[in-house]
């Protein structure tokens, strides 16, 4: 393989150490802070639709819309991962969610912010366009940021629960500002959608246009070729690198060596359970149980507001745990009973929304963020030590998959709490 305007030389046949590190992580925090940042618009400003629906159930329906959108996107991208142009295929996921915003914040305006079940039907279907665009961007970055460095990982992850702690922080913010005003709920919703707008923006920006000239970004995309990766060199032409394989067959022996996704499946099953097990505990809590299940307390109309923000800034703190070497769980074995642990939180939120006060559910839900997030983030960057590109990039999509259908199951479970009330 021959690849023009180098990298990797520094003039003296010495490999030249990439830099842009730092300005890279930053941009992959940003990137999953976009890729998750609109949809939890939605999740945050419930209490604004439980005002405009409040018998359509809409943490819960909206969840369920969203989530087979995701995972069926997904499963399909996934089976042609090795085929598709990252470059196209993450571009067009930041549009969609970009175009999806702006269009239910258009929907608000036109209907002046009025309930019924037509604008609901219009919210549920870009719902599931964001769920769409969340298989395309999600799948596709944790693919391609597998053959970088763990750190650019870890850093896309902590920006998708810094989405959740952004738009909870901005809730208070804006309830506190709003709350007495007319219309409160839907000046605050508008502001969200307004932000939520302009980070889906920078991130077209940033991916499209900044992220693939920095150094290391080109450094580990060309690492990926020669390892017989055929879906980033997009990128790499946007970053002013040519690649031309003079040996056809020897880099499609590279292909024919890579494990299938059967075989990467089955390698890392317990990975995957790890995935699943995780989000089945923390959606069928989080957030339908938390807004409906909890009771009246001093805190009031705060009160579902607190648990969110407390959910959302606990998982953001946790995952940047792992960052500190001692602290992260490397343990295969270790995880698996951590996160089958995790079972016990469903009937500790049962007996504490029953029996207990408003500060144990504090806790309690400050508890379900910590190890949502710091789990999530040890499973995600161990599971592609060892592995070539091309592997990395499908253990990715596969992985993701197994957290998506975790979210899926776990909000189809939250509605258990419903039985035998009324509202059912």
């Amino acid at each position: 393989m021959v690849m023009h305007n180098t990298i990797t030389s520094n003039g003296t046949g010495e490999p030249r150490k990439p830099g842009g590190k730092t300005r890279a992580m930053t941009v992959c925090f940003i990137l999953g802070l976009g890729s998750l940042v609109s949809w939890n618009s939605i999740l945050t400003i419930g209490d604004y639709y439980y005002q405009l629906f409040p018998t359509y159930h809409p943490s819960r329906v909206l969840t369920l819309v969203y989530q087979p959108f995701a995972i069926g996107t997904l499963i399909v991208m996934t089976h042609y991962e090795s085929r598709i142009n990252t470059r196209l295929r993450n571009v067009v996921g930041f549009t969609l969610f970009f175009i999806a915003t702006f269009l239910i914040l258009i929907l608000d305006l036109v209907t002046s912010g009025k309930g019924g079940i037509g604008p609901y039907l219009v919210i549920c279907f870009l719902s599931a366009s964001f769920g769409v665009a969340d298989a395309i961007v999600q799948g596709g970055m944790v693919g391609e940021l597998y053959f970088m460095c763990p750190e650019f990982v870890q850093s896309f992850l902590a920006g998708i629960a810094a989405s959740g702690a952004l738009i909870s922080l901005l809730r208070v913010l804006t309830k506190l500002a709003f709350e007495k005003s007319s219309n409160g709920l839907r000046k605050g919703a508008i502001l969200f959608f307004a932000i939520s707008i302009f980070i889906e923006f920078l991130c077209i920006f940033l991916y499209a246009i900044y992220f693939t000239k920095l150094p290391i970004v080109k450094y580990y995309r060309a690492k990926a070729v020669s390892e017989g990766s055929k879906t980033v060199a997009a990128d790499l032409a946007a970053a002013g690198i040519q690649t031309k394989t003079n040996d056809p067959a020897e880099h499609d022996d590279k292909q024919v060596d890579r494990l299938t996704n059967k075989q990467l499946f089955l390698a890392n099953i317990d990975y995957a359970a790890d995935l699943f097990l995780i989000y089945v505990i923390t959606l069928s809590i989080f957030p339908g149980f938390l807004y409906e299940n909890t009771g009246e307390h001093q805190l009031g109309t705060w009160y579902p507001i607190v648990l969110i923000v407390m959910y959302n800034v606990l998982d953001l703190i946790a995952r940047y745990i792992p960052l500190v070497q001692w602290l992260k769980l490397e343990s295969r074995k270790g995880l698996l009973i951590a996160i089958l642990s995790r079972i016990l939180l469903i009937p500790a939120f049962y007996f504490t929304a029953k029996y207990g006060d408003q500060g144990w559910m504090i806790f309690l839900t400050s508890f379900l963020g910590l190890t949502n997030g710091y789990l999530t983030v040890c499973v995600f960057t161990l599971a592609p030590r060892g592995y070539k590109a091309p592997e990395q990039n499908a253990l990715g999509n596969l992985l993701v998959i197994c957290l998506l259908c975790g979210i899926f199951a776990g909000g189809t479970l939250g509605w258990l709490w419903l039985i035998g009330k009324d509202s059912f």
